[in-house]
C-alpha cells in the first residue's frame, strides 16, 4: 500500500510544451504560405514532423 514509485515522466512536461508550441509557430507559417487548399494540407502534415526536419537538417550542417 505504501509503494510509491516514479513513473519516470518527470521531464516530459517541457519537452510536450516545445514540441506544442513548434507545432502552433510551423501550422501558422506553412498554412499562412500556402497558395491551394492541397498545399495548406501538406503544411499542416509537415508542421506534425517539423522535428525530423530539424534534426535532419541540423545533422546536414554539422556534417554528422
Amino acid at each position: 500500500m505504501g509503494d510509491n514509485k516514479c513513473s519516470g515522466t518527470a521531464g516530459a512536461g517541457a519537452a510536450g510544451s516545445v514540441y506544442g508550441l513548434g507545432f502552433i509557430g510551423a501550422l501558422v507559417y506553412f498554412i499562412s504560405h500556402a497558395t491551394s487548399f492541397w498545399i495548406g494540407v501538406l503544411g499542416f502534415l509537415k508542421s506534425i514532423v517539423w522535428p525530423a526536419f530539424l534534426v535532419y537538417h541540423l545533422l546536414d550542417f554539422l556534417k554528422i
